[in-house]
C-alpha cells in the first residue's frame, strides 16, 4: 500500500466557506487522509497533480430506503410481497448507484429484514465495498394502521415504544425512526395526520439517547413535527408545514431539519404514472414545503441533505446531487448551506463528524473531484466527477 499525494487542488474543507490551495496525502492502507495542508509535504509514495481542480468532503445522504425500488418492479417497501432476497439485491444495485454519485455515507431510515442492519456490518468489516457507509434504522415504530405499518413495528403507547425501541438497539442500529404523521404515498391518511405521540416518541428516543444513538421523525403536518421535537427527537424529516413556533422549537432543541425535496420533485415528473391521490396529495404540499424549508434555514436552522430515495420514482443514480440543486433553487439556500447540509451538517446528525464529513488528517478518505466550483454553480456536482471512497477511485 502506498501513500498518495494530492497537490495543487482546491479544497473545500467542509467546516470553511470558500476553496483554498491544499495539498493532501492519502494513506491507501488505512483509507485515511494522512496529511491536508497548504504546505508540501516529502511522506508520500506517488503523486497526482490536480491542476486547480475542485475537491469536497464526500457526500452524505440522510434519509434513503435502499430495500425499495423507486419504480416498483422487483421490491416495494413494506409490501406484503417482497422477500429477503429481492429486497437485498435492490438494496446492494442502489447502493452502488449512489455511491456513484458522490454519497460515501447514508443514514437508511426504514428497512426490512434487517437488511441495512447487515449490510452496514459487512460495510464496516471492509466486506461490502461497493456502497456507501451506512447508518441503519431497521424497521420504522409507527402507531396501529399508521404511516408504512407494513413495513413497520407497530407499536402503540409508550411501553411498546420503548420495548421496540430496544428489541432495535438489541438487532444493532443506530438510529431510531418514528411517525409522527401521516404522509403522501399512501391513501387513508393525510400529512396533518398526527400518529405517534409525544409520550409514545419520547419513551423511544430516551433509549436510543441512553445509548448514544439518535432518533429521527417522520413529521410533514405541523402539530406531529412539534410533537417530535418536544419529545427530543435529532432530526425531522420532511418538516413540511412549518409555522413560526416549530422554527422556533427547531432552533431552541437544536433539532435538525432533512427536507427531502426530490420526493414530490420526482412524484411530479413522473405524475402520469402514479395514483391520482398521491398527486393530489404531493401537489397540496409542494409550495408550503419549499416555504418552510427556507424559512427554516434564514432562521438558522441546520439542514440536512436527505432525498427520501427508494420512494415513487426517486432514484439512487442521480437523486442527492438533483436535492442539492432543488435546496438552492426552490427553497434558495446558498450554495454553501447546501454544501454544508450534505456535509458537516449531516455528519453532525448522524454523530459520524469524528470519522467524516469533512477532509482532515485522521478522517475517512472519502472526497469528489471536480472540474468547476460548486459554490458558484451547485449543478456542477451533476457533471462528470471522480469520486473516492476511504482513499479508492470508485470504478
Amino acid at each position: 500500500m502506498t501513500k498518495t499525494l494530492y497537490k495543487n487542488a482546491q479544497v473545500f474543507i467542509g467546516d470553511n466557506d470558500s476553496f483554498e490551495k491544499k495539498n493532501f496525502i492519502v494513506d491507501e492502507k488505512t483509507g485515511n487522509f494522512y496529511h491536508v495542508s497548504a504546505e508540501p509535504s516529502t511522506q508520500f509514495d506517488t503523486e497526482v497533480d490536480l491542476a486547480g481542480k475542485f475537491v469536497i468532503p464526500g457526500l452524505i445522504n440522510a434519509h434513503t430506503h435502499i430495500v425499495a425500488d423507486p419504480y416498483e418492479k422487483i421490491s416495494k417497501l413494506g409490501a406484503d410481497e417482497s422477500t429477503a432476497a429481492a429486497s437485498t439485491f435492490m438494496a446492494l444495485r442502489n447502493l452502488s448507484q449512489i455511491l456513484r454519485d458522490g454519497v460515501t455515507y447514508i443514514r437508511d431510515v426504514g428497512s426490512t429484514f434487517d437488511i441495512d442492519i447487515e449490510l452496514a456490518k459487512l460495510e464496516r468489516q471492509g466486506d461490502l465495498t461497493d456502497a456507501p457507509g451506512i447508518i441503519a434504522s431497521g424497521k420504522s415504530l409507527a402507531m396501529t394502521g399508521g404511516h408504512l405499518y407494513k413495513g413497520s413495528y407497530e407499536v402503540d403507547g409508550p411501553d411498546e415504544t420503548r420495548k421496540y425501541a430496544r428489541i432495535l438497539l438489541k438487532k444493532g442500529v443506530d438510529n431510531i425512526k418514528l411517525m409522527a404523521t401521516g404522509g403522501v404515498s399512501f391513501s387513508g391518511e393525510r400529512p396533518e395526520d398526527v400518529q405517534l405521540t409525544e409520550i409514545e416518541m419520547r419513551a423511544a428516543i430516551e433509549e436510543a439517547h441512553h445509548k448514544g444513538k439518535t432518533a429521527a421523525a417522520h413529521a410533514q403536518g405541523n402539530e406531529g413535527i412539534k410533537n417530535a421535537i418536544r419529545a427530543g427527537v435529532d432530526s425531522i424529516e420532511h418538516g413540511v408545514y412549518l409555522d413560526d413556533e416549530a422554527i422556533d422549537l427547531l432552533l431552541r432543541h437544536d433539532t435538525f431539519l432533512v427536507p427531502t425535496l426530490s420526493a414530490p420533485w420526482s412524484m411530479e415528473k413522473y405524475a402520469t404514472n402514479l395514483p391520482d391521490f398521491m398527486i393530489k396529495k404531493s401537489r397540496e404540499i409542494q409550495a408550503a414545503h419549499i416555504e418552510s424549508i427556507e424559512k427554516a434555514a434564514q432562521a438558522g436552522v441546520k439542514i440536512v441533505l436527505g432525498t427520501d430515495s427508494g420512494t415513487a420514482y426517486n432514484n439512487f443514480n442521480n437523486q442527492t446531487t438533483k436535492e442539492l440543486e432543488l435546496l438552492v433553487a426552490n427553497s434558495h439556500l446558498t450554495t454553501l448551506q447546501a454544501l454544508q447540509a450534505a456535509t458537516i451538517n449531516a455528519a453532525a446528525l448522524l454523530k459520524i463528524n469524528d470519522h467524516a464529513g469533512s477532509i482532515a488528517v485522521g478522517k475517512l478518505a472519502d472526497f469528489i473531484i471536480l472540474d468547476n466550483n460548486p459554490l458558484t454553480d451547485i449543478t456542477v456536482l451533476q457533471q462528470a466527477k471522480k469520486v473516492y471512497k476511504k482513499g479508492k477511485a470508485v470504478q
